[in-house]
């Protein structure tokens, strides 16, 4: 249990930015499987899906609850096997 005042507070906000962080890293990892399920059943509207994905992936980025080398991997991925439906 933190003893100081600052200790208490740095406390509080650390569980705030916990759930700020779960949210965001929630939202993107929901997109990712959302898109997956569309790729996997060879649906042609899952391009339409990419630019929520890219959004959720980028929120998560700019808040710092995901690395910016694992958002560019997955968008990377995701994107190859969008194109591969196309072909």
């Amino acid at each position: 249990m933190a003893n100081t005042s600052s200790a208490k507070k740095a406390q509080r906000v650390a569980l705030r930015r916990a759930v700020y962080n779960a949210r965001r890293k929630k939202a993107a990892k929901d997109a990712v499987k959302g898109m997956m399920k569309a790729i996997s059943a060879k649906k042609k509207d899952a391009a339409s899906k990419l630019p929520e994905l890219q959004q959720a992936i980028d929120k998560a980025v700019k808040g710092h609850t995901m690395h910016k080398n694992t958002a560019a991997r997955i968008k990377s991925k995701l994107v190859k096997r969008i194109a591969a439906l196309s072909k």
